[in-house]
């Protein structure tokens, strides 16, 4: 299977198999604009200038070529309405120029079902952060089921947002780290900001408006403090839902998946309250953390197998394609 990914930031490629190593190819090229955040239509051109090449490398990786595959998944949602059509378009025209199967694939999905095949974790309490992205979900009934989520920005676009406005960022991940980890490594103590949860849900925009403002105020031997702060509330935040919903949920495990989860510090905050708990926790690699096209493959290829096609005629985006919408029918 062949899986294209192109919700956001990034243009992926990736071949999946039914055989291990099950992934044998993940390219992709990520669109980092001069400044500010994403610019939709500017991500839409750089997904077009640079999908030929990622995805002759990605066939190359994995040793095939077009004609070898089985089919043609694509993330048709949720996501960036200009980032997705570049998809769209690209996975539409080679399966019908190819005469192969086109399969939609819903992006959070992928990211869960990624992680749930390089962990070896069956029936995980699932904590999915990313850019656009913050939610607690687990299985029942055909389908993955949203325990708690942000009620305003994701855990990724709050840090991101606050690297950007205070001058720290781009780039915003620095050898593995993210910046507002690096800067906070430099704090003797956190600053005091504001704790915001909900029930099972999270809030992260008064956190931010708060850190940038105590930031304005501050001068630069503070600033470290501020960083400790954020990433403290909003990693603490997030690890609370997922404790509860471990609880609630009476799983024997967690994982911690989406972009955000590649981040070092989290993984330790998260091993620490599973073991609390007696629960077994996973992430996976930085390469399957983060868009990429590997996971839409297999999730194409997981869909195959259950028979789920659609006509290049049905291929349209679904920029609030939300997880508890899509069935599951391989678990």
């Amino acid at each position: 299977m062949l899986g294209i990914e192109s919700t956001a930031h990034t243009f992926g490629a990736g071949v999946a198999s039914t055989r291990p190593p099950y992934i044998l190819s993940n390219v992709r090229d990520t669109y980092r604009p001069e400044k500010g955040g994403i610019h939709p239509r500017e991500a839409a051109s750089h997904h077009a200038r640079v999908a030929p090449r990622v995805l002759r490398e990605a066939l190359r990786e994995a040793g095939l070529s077009i004609r070898d595959v089985d089919g043609i998944a694509v993330a048709l949602g949720p996501g960036l309405g200009p980032a997705l059509r570049v998809g769209a378009t690209i996975a539409r025209g080679l399966a019908v120029y190819y005469s192969k199967p086109l399969i939609p694939v819903n992006h959070a999905l992928a990211h869960i079902e990624v992680g749930r095949l390089v962990t070896g974790l069956l029936d995980p309490l699932v904590l999915y952060v990313s850019g656009g992205n913050t939610m607690v979900a687990a299985f029942a009934k055909k389908r993955y089921r949203v325990f708690g989520e942000t009620l305003d920005i994701a855990l990724g676009n709050l840090l991101d947002t606050f690297a950007r406005d205070a001058g720290l960022a781009p780039p915003y991940v620095v050898e593995g780290l993210h910046v507002v980890d690096r800067c906070a490594e430099d704090a003797k103590e956190p600053a005091d900001l504001p704790y915001v949860v909900k029930g099972m849900d999270v809030s992260f925009s008064g956190l931010l408006t708060a850190a940038l403002r105590m930031w304005e105020r501050s001068g630069p031997s503070e600033h470290p403090s501020i960083c400790l702060g954020l990433r403290e509330v909003a990693y603490g935040a997030a690890v609370e839902v997922a404790e509860r919903g471990l609880v609630h949920m009476r799983k024997d495990s967690v994982l911690l998946t989406g972009g955000v989860a590649a981040s070092p510090v989290l993984r330790r905050k998260i091993e620490e309250m599973a073991r609390y708990h007696g629960a077994a926790a996973g992430y996976p690699p930085p390469s399957l953390a983060g868009d990429n096209g590997a996971m839409i493959a297999w999730v194409g290829l997981l869909n195959l197998l259950a028979g789920i096609t659609i006509s290049p005629e049905e291929a349209v985006v679904r920029q609030r394609w939300r997880l508890d919408l899509v069935e599951a029918p391989w678990r």
